[in-house]
């Protein structure tokens, strides 16, 4: 079945159903709650058309739509995907649902603003994954700070407006920075080709490598735009040491904002390393800045896990995971091999399924007992003890348990890496092992140490809606796991476009 507009329609719908949920008065919460499911399941739906009609035998990109928004400066709304992006905006497409039914009980204060804001947040991280013209891509791109600003600023904790401002400030100084290199580059074209300056990302791959590189560093066109984009970019990752407004933003943010914003807003940032400073720039550009990148990777796992050590906030303790984790994937990009790339393109998907999970679980005992300091806990394993299997489950899929998802993305990025970069691969290794020690200290702590607090025994099981938003979670983490080319082979030929573009 074909749909005309596909791309569209699934980048779009979400804005115009929250544009017209402002139509709908405030008072009728549970119309916002289930029409917001109910778009939210569309839009995967519609997604997942994309996925059977996908040719994974090219590397190009498919159903393409452009139409000429501002000719005469070059601007286009050109959106496309490939193998690379359609896992992401099928990841999306798939956890938005999960958020808003994990968002069911917990958002009480006007809870059709917040509707409204997941939905635009949703257009955004999709538009930025499916564009294939800069500016839209910026549009895109500074789209989703607002929403994201208000979900941590509106309906986050006690805190939530420092951590809102520091993300939101954080995320615009990389991205005025992405401007001015993204105005470059379409002025360069211009000049390169003797036309008109140019926005579409195909023509900047064909015209970005050929600036002039200066005899020294800071005279050097090309590598002051690499830094631009990739400074952006590092901070949405976070790499360190730019990675400091995440676990403010997480411990803040309500469940929902936690989700996606680990989930989805995190991979724009690998995504735009490997979209944009891999793709738009010279080999020798790349591989002059492949060193850095290997260092603040391998820094980010091993600081990342040896913080998560010594937490004592559960959420805060998976906000520091991620800053690990997330170093396995740009240690993959970085590496540059087939296996590598693909590994960590792979990791994004797992990684967003993980540890949406872990914030939803860790939401879920939240709305119980108000706390997520570890300590309140211990011996919990009996009375909960649906929510433990799910919680361990989980967890070892975090730490990449063979058999899991999280395994299959790490021995990738890993066995790729280990020919190019066999020191940073042991480092890397040390990680794991550090991932293992915390996550598993966690459960040991919160689940089995001697009950402590009275009022753990009163902790009810997650019910059917809670069962509900995390078995679809559980049966990707399983799937990947053990049939790991359902996705790999969409991207491949992809991966190996951009590799030797």
């Amino acid at each position: 079945m074909q749909v005309e507009h596909l791309l569209s329609l699934v980048t779009l719908l979400p804005a115009a159903a929250a544009v017209l949920f402002g139509l709908i008065p405030g008072r009728f919460a549970a119309a916002h709650r289930w029409l917001a499911l109910l778009v939210s399941l569309l839009v995967f739906g519609l997604s997942c058309f994309i996925w059977t009609g996908f040719d994974a035998n090219t590397g190009i990109f498919q159903l393409t739509e452009r139409l000429d928004w501002i000719p005469q400066y070059g601007i286009s709304y050109h959106l496309g995907v490939d193998g690379i992006s359609l896992l992401l905006v099928l990841l999306t497409t798939f956890l938005v649902p999960v958020v808003i039914l994990a968002s069911w009980r917990s958002v009480s204060v006007n809870p059709k603003g917040y509707y409204i804001s997941m939905l635009l947040l949703t257009t955004g991280m999709i538009g930025a994954f499916l564009a294939l013209d800069l500016f839209l891509f910026y549009v895109f791109w500074e789209l989703m700070l607002i929403p994201m600003y208000f979900i941590i600023g509106v309906w986050g904790g006690p805190r939530r407006i420092y951590a809102a401002v520091k993300f939101f400030l954080f995320t615009m100084v990389g991205s005025v920075l992405m401007l001015v290199a993204i105005l470059y580059l379409a002025w360069h074209h211009g000049v390169y080709t003797g036309g008109p300056p140019s926005f579409d990302y195909l023509d900047l791959v064909v015209s970005a490598p050929h600036i002039a590189m200066g005899p020294t560093f800071f005279s050097s066109a090309p590598m002051l735009l690499f830094a631009a984009f990739g400074l952006a970019f590092a901070i949405k990752v976070p790499m360190f040491p730019f990675h400091t407004w995440l676990p403010d933003a997480h411990v803040e943010a309500p469940t929902g904002g936690s989700i996606i914003l680990a989930g989805v807003l995190l991979k724009l940032g690998t995504y735009g390393f490997l979209r944009f400073n891999r793709g738009l720039f010279s080999q020798e550009v790349w591989d002059a800045y492949v060193p850095l990148i290997i260092v603040l990777s391998v820094i980010g796992i091993i600081y990342g896990a040896l913080v998560a050590l010594v937490q004592t906030d559960i959420k805060k303790l998976v906000a520091y995971s991620s800053v690990s984790h997330l170093g396995y994937v740009m240690l993959g990009v970085a590496a540059g091999t087939m296996a590598s790339t693909q590994g960590a393109v792979l990791q994004m998907v797992n990684h967003g399924l993980s540890t949406g999970a872990l914030f939803l679980l860790v939401g879920v005992v939240y709305e119980r007992r108000h706390t997520r300091l570890i300590a309140d806990y211990g011996g919990i394993a009996k009375v909960v003890p649906i929510y433990t299997a799910v919680f361990i489950l989980v967890t070892l899929s975090s730490i990449g348990l063979p058999g899991l998802n999280g395994f299959v993305g790490e021995f990738l990025i890993l066995a790729g890496s280990w020919k190019v970069q066999p020191v940073a691969v042991v480092f890397a290794g040390c990680g794991i092992i550090l991932g293992a020690l915390y996550m598993l200290h966690m459960v040991q702590r919160v689940f089995w140490n001697p009950m402590v607090h009275e009022e753990n025994r009163q902790l009810k099981d997650m019910n059917a809606r809670e069962l509900i938003a995390v078995l679809p979670l559980l049966a990707f983490i399983v799937w990947i796991g053990v049939h790991p080319n359902t996705f790999l082979e969409p991207m491949e030929a992809a991966v190996r476009l951009l590799l030797t573009h």
